[in-house]
């Protein structure tokens, strides 16, 4: 792509999540996340292949009706409320935003078009859309967590943990299974959103260092899928064992960076007298790391510790990234400051 579209592409997605998080107003909201959506399109369609075109058409239309949602709910609160603020809501617009808002996110029973959208991009674009493009929607489910029905909330958590959980089991397209690694996780994001925001925040953060060091290290690797994968070892076996720990720190098994949000959120859930739920959302986590840990398996045991007779493995040009040392270690060493993370929280 031509560095100066891709320029300016790059600084529309930055303005239109800068503006939906300083705006007040419902119709300044709706318009960064609609120049975010349209930003990111010509991204998704660089790649000149039908399998991108169809990831950008779909993702075109569900944004499309997701906006059009949220537009529908902000007119009705409006007229209702009589003012645009973001922080004044009624009862039904609210629901009805959730909904739109869930529908932008991927969260389920409206994820179906995040696995197919997320199959069809090159993996920068993925890496994209899986992090950035969760900022301006979640801020502002963050700045409205006060007015959201939180049983709406807990039905989409549970049902969100549960499908990215079982979704990624037989998946071999590693796209898809960071799909719905960002289904699970947003599940339990949203789960905590009414009784502890700042605890949303933390997940969020700590999902963008894991998954920005995830798609960093495939991106290396030339991993699009588990047999690609499996042959990383013979190419780099530092890079390989930190993917191995990095999937571990996804799946949330201690002491990795990945199990402190889950952690925090379970207490919390256990404070709220939440127990029946928290049991559920515990159990579909182990659904998610049995998948991570299968993927562990193919990247460490599959292939015998021997250098490949082909070329190919000494002629790769390996692609630099000044900021991947400092995300991988991020995703694997936050666990020590737990302690002060629970004074501020």
């Amino acid at each position: 792509m031509n560095p100066y579209a891709l320029s300016v592409l790059m600084s529309s997605l930055a303005m239109g999540t800068i503006t939906t998080l300083s705006s007040t107003h419902w119709f300044l909201a709706w318009m960064g996340l609609e120049i975010n959506t349209l930003a990111v399109i010509p991204l998704m369609t660089k790649t000149h292949h039908p399998r991108g075109t169809e990831s950008a058409t779909k993702y075109f239309l569900t944004q499309a009706a997701a906006s059009g949602l949220l537009l529908f709910s902000t007119t009705i609160n409006a007229w209702t409320m009589g003012e645009w603020t973001i922080t004044n809501l009624n009862p039904v617009p609210s629901t009805i935003l959730t909904i739109a808002l869930a529908m932008k996110l991927g969260i389920a029973p409206f994820h179906l078009w995040l696995p197919d959208v997320m199959q069809g991009l090159n993996l920068m674009t993925g890496l994209i859309l899986s992090t950035w493009q969760k900022l301006a929607p979640m801020a502002l489910l963050i700045m409205i967590n006060h007015q959201l029905n939180s049983n709406l909330l807990m039905f989409m958590a549970i049902l969100s943990t549960m499908i990215g959980g079982w979704g990624g089991l037989n998946q071999v397209q590693m796209r898809k299974i960071m799909a719905y690694s960002s289904i699970a996780h947003l599940g339990w994001m949203i789960m905590i959103l009414t009784f502890s925001p700042t605890l949303t925040i933390l997940n969020l953060i700590i999902y963008i260092i894991l998954t920005s060091s995830m798609f960093m290290m495939m991106i290396n690797l030339y991993s699009t899928n588990i047999n690609k994968l499996a042959t990383s070892w013979l190419k780099t076996p530092t890079l390989s064992s930190l993917m191995m720990i990095a999937l571990m720190a996804l799946g949330g098994l201690p002491p990795t960076s990945g199990f402190l949000p889950k952690w925090l959120i379970l207490q919390e859930m256990t404070k709220q007298h939440m127990g029946f739920m928290s049991t559920i959302m515990a159990m579909s986590a182990l659904l998610s790391l049995f998948f991570y840990l299968r993927l562990s398996y193919a990247i460490s045991l599959t292939t015998a510790p021997n250098m490949s007779n082909s070329n190919l493995t000494w002629r790769a040009q390996l692609k630099p990234m000044v900021t991947m040392p400092i995300i991988i270690i991020l995703s694997l060493m936050l666990m020590p400051i737990t302690p002060i993370l629970l004074t501020i929280i």
